[in-house]
């Protein structure tokens, strides 16, 4: 068990003993909840760590040295950020697949720019930042976000090297 999963589990019993406390239905409302997420969400999550498993497997690790390895300098930043804006789904499919590129070989400063492109630039937002927000929002957003992973990515490269 990691930290992440120890907090998460300090935090799930924290909030159940607040529900408890109240006296009133929220314990098992919470925890119907709680199920119907399981139910909905879990083939996901499945599904995603095949895929990691797999491209952890099968990751062509020459291929991601050269092209984002610590050699590419910003050929290999520019690469990372489009490839984060590409990444699909959220935290638990996309920490992982990044980690597998950084263990096969992607540079610090490559690894630092996917992350901050998919947290800023994941095209899969966009359909739904659309409706709730328009085109002039959106396209500030992202002219806004370019920028940002760059900045990551290269601060992080003529820090590190």
């Amino acid at each position: 068990m990691n930290t992440a999963t120890i907090v998460l589990w300090v935090i799930a019993l924290a909030l159940g003993g607040w529900a408890w406390k109240k006296r009133d239905s929220s314990l098992k409302k919470g925890g119907v909840l709680a199920w119907k997420t399981a139910c909905q969400n879990g083939a996901l999550l499945v599904i995603a760590f095949v895929i990691v498993g797999y491209i952890d497997l099968l990751s062509p690790t020459e291929l991601i040295q050269s092209w984002i390895g610590p050699q590419s300098g910003w050929k290999g930043i520019f690469l990372a950020e489009g490839l984060g804006m590409l990444l699909p789904g959220g935290p638990y499919v996309v920490f992982p697949l990044i980690a597998i590129l950084y263990q096969s070989g992607a540079s610090l400063s490559a690894t630092i720019t996917l992350v901050t492109s998919w947290a800023t630039l994941a095209f899969l937002t966009v359909s739904f930042e659309l409706p709730f927000m328009g085109w002039r929002f959106t396209l500030i957003r992202w002219g806004l976000g370019l920028s940002i992973p760059l900045i990551a990515g290269g601060v992080t490269l003529l820090i590190m090297g």
